[in-house]
């Protein structure tokens, strides 16, 4: 398993012949400048929720790939209204697709369009494939969390850490716990000045705990 960090919360994860994007906003965002969403893969995208910074190129990149959107029965409806193909889930839910299988987790947070239409509710993804990853979405330390460490054997968590929008870096070290999971990939930080961190300390805090925080630059890739 391949996953690319293409800045905020944007992800692409290849499992073997599968590309999936995750809440991909990029073209709006100054810091993800050099990603052409022209040139990304996609058969499937995901969805964390409706709010602009996770998915603004959706259906540019739906249109271009026809990637499958998979999301809550809310924000599927809606690019389904568009033409689009999509995959609806809601919280609790499992389903096998082709890449492996998906849970829709739950996420403390809100949901809406940029028409401030209903997005349904937040949610996030547990990927089982060949690795197993928690991606939280925007989210609230919750003790929900500690069903995934006892229903999980994760290899990765990606969880935010920008704080005033979503957990910060010491809310994400507790929910590193809570889903049993030392190995962290940080999102949701530095794209505008209400998240911007402190690299070094927030990477320092993690390693005092004896857990290990990946920060990568946008366009770089880790194997897992």
């Amino acid at each position: 398993m391949k996953i690319t960090f293409y800045g905020h919360a944007s992800l692409g994860i290849q499992i073997e012949n599968s590309h999936i994007l995750v809440d991909p906003f990029i073209s709006a965002n100054e810091k993800a400048s050099h990603i052409n969403i022209e040139s990304l893969k996609a058969d499937y995208i995901l969805v964390t929720h409706a709010h602009q910074d996770h998915i603004l190129d959706v259906e540019a990149i739906a249109k271009r790939t026809g990637a499958v959107i998979i999301s809550n029965y809310e924000i599927v409806t809606h690019y389904q209204n568009l033409g689009l193909e999509g995959h609806p889930m809601n919280h609790g839910g499992s389903w096998n697709f082709e890449f492996g299988k998906l849970k829709y987790v739950n996420a403390i947070h809100t949901s809406s369009f940029p028409d401030r239409s209903y997005g349904g509710q937040p949610g996030g993804f547990v990927l089982q494939a060949d690795k197993t990853i928690y991606i939280a979405g925007d989210t609230a330390l919750t003790y929900d969390m500690k069903l995934i460490g006892k229903q999980f054997d994760l290899d990765l968590a990606i969880l935010p850490i920008g704080d005033n929008f979503t957990m910060g870096v010491d809310d994400a070290i507790q929910a590193s716990k809570f889903v049993d999971c030392d190995r962290v990939l940080g999102y949701h930080y530095d794209t505008f000045g209400y998240i911007e961190i402190d690299k070094v300390q927030a990477k320092a805090k993690f390693d005092s705990k004896l857990k290990s925080l990946k920060l990568l630059d946008i366009g770089e890739g880790m194997e897992i």
